[in-house]
């Protein structure tokens, strides 16, 4: 206890309220779609890497990175374990092919980095092509950033406590279960040799030309915030708003009359209120 209050309450009182929380993503986002209709008009490529342990919160970021933008502007790329064939070609064409065309905005939700990390970790690949990877990421990301492309990357730092307390509140809350696999609890098993991969990784891949920005995602709605903000400083977008659309008077067919709703065929609806 220190000054009549717990270390419970006090972590509370850190915490950005609700309140302020919703203000300032809300302000956030619509500076998001000034970013999308830049990109577009100025036939921009951006691709996003998000990186980081388990639970650290990076699918969290990215869904109200993307809320309100159009799914034609800002994809996500979240790909599976590859395939036989896949396992059989360039590491990095599976990746190549999903990177952004002009005003397109690419957010990888993992990336070519499960070479430095799972695969590393776990052995999914043999020690000459854990250094061929870091020998050809190098130069694939300048290769990237000399073609135009606005490559940002960053890793979610998440402490041991903090995952396992997320790890734990997802083996009872029935939306999450499904976030919990095989794969997650073996990392849980293996903290230190994931945290040598990262460093690793920090130490080999971090170039003047893409660096790795940290986001420290122990509070997810501060990690939040504090990434998205990052990721507006980055981009030298200008606010190409199109100009108010006015809506003239409707034209009027009387010529034409519609069947009736209930010809068609209509779904139950339960959720319906009845009239009184």
């Amino acid at each position: 206890m220190t000054n009549g209050l717990s270390e419970d309450t006090r972590e509370k009182s850190k915490k950005i309220s609700n309140k302020k929380y919703n203000a300032a993503l809300a302000e956030m986002q619509v500076e998001l779609v000034k970013v999308q209709e830049w990109v577009k008009q100025e036939g921009v490529r951006v691709a996003l890497v998000f990186e980081g342990r388990d639970a650290a919160g990076k699918g969290g970021t990215i869904k109200r990175l993307t809320q309100s933008l159009s799914p034609r502007v800002a994809r996500i790329v979240a790909l599976p374990a590859p395939t036989e064939r896949e396992q059989t070609q360039w590491y990095f064409q599976r990746y190549v092919t999903h990177l952004p065309a002009a005003g397109e905005i690419v957010i990888f939700d993992r990336s070519w980095y499960n070479r430095a990390g799972v695969e590393r970790v776990m052995g999914f690949c043999t020690d000459e092509e854990y250094e061929e990877f870091f020998t050809s990421v190098v130069e694939l990301e300048r290769m990237l950033v000399r073609s135009g492309i606005i490559l940002i990357k960053y890793w979610f730092s998440v402490s041991d406590v903090e995952q396992e307390r997320r790890f734990s509140s997802r083996l009872t809350d029935p939306l999450k279960r499904w976030k919990l696999s095989p794969m997650d609890l073996e990392s849980r098993n293996r903290w230190v040799d994931y945290s040598k991969a990262k460093d690793e990784m920090m130490a080999r891949t971090d170039i003047p030309e893409a660096r790795w920005h940290v986001v420290n995602a122990d509070v997810k709605k501060h990690a939040r915030l504090n990434c998205i903000s990052h990721f507006l400083s980055q981009i030298p977008y200008t606010d190409v708003t199109p100009d108010d659309i006015e809506f003239g008077e409707r034209p009027e067919h009387p010529d034409y009359v519609r069947p009736p709703f209930t010809t068609q065929n209509i779904i139950p609806e339960p959720y319906t209120p009845k009239p009184k």
